[in-house]
C-alpha cells in the first residue's frame, strides 16, 4: 500500500531543467522521468475482463491509464502515431507484463475512416468494447495569440481533439453493452485558458459539452459518459508544445505538475461498477485550482 504523503512533495517540483523536443515528443529525454504508475500502481480486479480502448495511449496519461486498466484485468487497444511506435512497445510491455493483451494500433484519428477501422479492429478482436477512452489530444503553445494562429494549427487542434473523438464515439456506440462507459480526457483549460492555448482549450470546453449532452442520450442504452479534466501534466506534450518548461506547473495550488500516475486513477474508477451512479460527471483533477 502506498503510504499518505505530503502532496507537494510526493513528485518532482520545479524548477526543472531546460528541455525542448519535436513534436509529438517522448518519454526517454524528459527530465525528470515521468511517473505512470510502474511501480506504485496496484489492481484489485476492478476490471475484470473488460475489454478497452484507449487513444493516445503510447505515453502520458494514456499509457498511465493502459497500464492502471491492464492491471485492474482489462486488456487494451490502445493508438499511437507513426513516430511513436517506440513509445507503443513500451506500454505493450506494461500491459503484457500485467498479463493482459495489448494491441497497439498505428492510427491518426484526424481521418474518419481510419476512426471506423479503429472501432472494427476493435470489435473484430474482442468481440466489444467495455470502456472507450478518448484521450489523444494535440496542441501548439502560440504566446502571440490568435494571429499566430494558423489555419493548419487550427484545423489539426479541432480534427485530433475533437472529430476524432466523435467519430470513435460514434461508431463504438452500437458495439458498447450495458454497463459500459466512455471516458474522456478534458482540460483545466476548459475552464480557465491559457491565452497561449487558445484554440486547444476551446476543444477542452467543447469536450465538457459533449460529455454532458452525450451522457444524457446514452443512459437509457445503460451507457455512462463521464470525462476527467487534469490541470498540469508532466507528459512529453509538454517539452514538445511549450516553449519554457522549467516552472511547468508551478502555478498550481499544490505547486507542482501531476505525474500521470496520478490520473489513471479516476479512469479506473470511472470505468468501474463502482461508479455506478455517475454520469455526466468531470472529474477535476486540477491539483487544487478552483473552478467554477
Amino acid at each position: 500500500m502506498a503510504q499518505p504523503q505530503h502532496p507537494t512533495h510526493q513528485h518532482p517540483q520545479p524548477d526543472f531543467p531546460s528541455q525542448d523536443q519535436p513534436h509529438p515528443g517522448w518519454t526517454g529525454p524528459m527530465d525528470p522521468p515521468p511517473d505512470h504508475g510502474e511501480g506504485s500502481y496496484r489492481g484489485s480486479g476492478r476490471l475484470a475482463d473488460r475489454k478497452a480502448v484507449v487513444t493516445g495511449g503510447d505515453s502520458g496519461i494514456g499509457r498511465a491509464v493502459c497500464l492502471a486498466f491492464a492491471r485492474e484485468g482489462a486488456d487494451v487497444l490502445f493508438t499511437y502515431l507513426e513516430d511513436e511506435k517506440d513509445e507503443a512497445r513500451e506500454t505493450a510491455r506494461l500491459v503484457e507484463e500485467a498479463g493482459q493483451r495489448a494491441l497497439p494500433v498505428a492510427c491518426d484519428i484526424r481521418e474518419e475512416d481510419n476512426c471506423r477501422a479503429l472501432v472494427d479492429q476493435a470489435v473484430g478482436e474482442f468481440g466489444r468494447i467495455d470502456v472507450l477512452v478518448n484521450n489523444a489530444a494535440y496542441q501548439m503553445s502560440q504566446p502571440d495569440g490568435i494571429e499566430a494562429i494558423s489555419t493548419e494549427q487550427f484545423d489539426r487542434v479541432l480534427r485530433t481533439n475533437l472529430y476524432g473523438m466523435f467519430w470513435l464515439t460514434k461508431f463504438a456506440v452500437p458495439h458498447i453493452p450495458e454497463g459500459g462507459s466512455v471516458i474522456n480526457s478534458t482540460s483545466v483549460q476548459a475552464y480557465k485558458p491559457s491565452p497561449h492555448l487558445l484554440d486547444y482549450a476551446m476543444t477542452k470546453g467543447a469536450i465538457v459539452t459533449f460529455t454532458q449532452g452525450l451522457a444524457q442520450t446514452l443512459i437509457d442504452r445503460g451507457i455512462r459518459v463521464n470525462a476527467v479534466a487534469p490541470g498540469p501534466v508532466w507528459t512529453p506534450l509538454i517539452p514538445a508544445t511549450m516553449p519554457d518548461t522549467a516552472e511547468f506547473g508551478k502555478q498550481s495550488p499544490i505547486g507542482r505538475p501531476a505525474q500521470p500516475a496520478e490520473m489513471a486513477p479516476a479512469y479506473v474508477f470511472l470505468a468501474s461498477q463502482e461508479a455506478s451512479f455517475i454520469t455526466a460527471e468531470i472529474v477535476n483533477a486540477t491539483g487544487g485550482t478552483p473552478l467554477p
